[in-house]
């Protein structure tokens, strides 16, 4: 159940349509498996998801884009068995993060029952902020064909 109407937002702003859907998401998301999400260093974070019983085999993850998603389904019980109880959850799941520009999934992990998934952010370096430096101006280039203000060709420096 959503508690803030994002209405008068979606009649007032273009182009913010994915972080509107993202805030809807959060909101109606599964609470189970439970999970934890920490950051590990300036580019790199970690996602912990509780999954006691789900092994190897039963578990998918899948990068497409942004968004990661995490499946769990377990192979059918043969039913030969008689629960008196069952207190451990044997349900599957699928749980979905979305994931920031140049983020990736580096790896995962599953011991003893939790499955650890490294993601890293790797910026493109043509994306990364460079230093640029500034001439002094003594040996300004002069391009052929430019005209200066008066509409003369320029000179050329010798």
């Amino acid at each position: 159940m959503r508690t803030f109407d994002m209405t008068p937002y979606y009649r007032s702003s273009i182009g913010f349509d994915r972080l509107f859907d993202m805030l809807d998401t959060a909101a109606n998301r599964a609470d189970w498996p439970p999970y934890n999400i920490e950051r590990t260093g300036e580019d790199a974070y970690r996602i912990t998801m509780a999954v006691a019983g789900f092994s190897q085999a039963d578990i998918e993850l899948t990068q497409n884009g942004n968004t990661l998603i995490v499946v769990g389904q377990r192979a059918q019980d043969d039913g030969d068995r008689q629960w008196l109880h069952q207190g451990i959850a044997a349900r599957g799941f699928k749980q979905t993060f979305s994931l920031a520009d140049h983020v990736r999934v580096e790896g995962a992990d599953l011991v003893n029952g939790l499955l650890s998934i490294e993601l890293v952010r790797e910026v493109p370096e043509q994306l990364k902020p460079r230093r640029i430096e500034i001439d002094s101006g003594a040996a300004a280039k002069v391009i052929p064909g430019h005209r200066d203000e008066a509409g003369r060709e320029a000179a050329k420096a010798a």
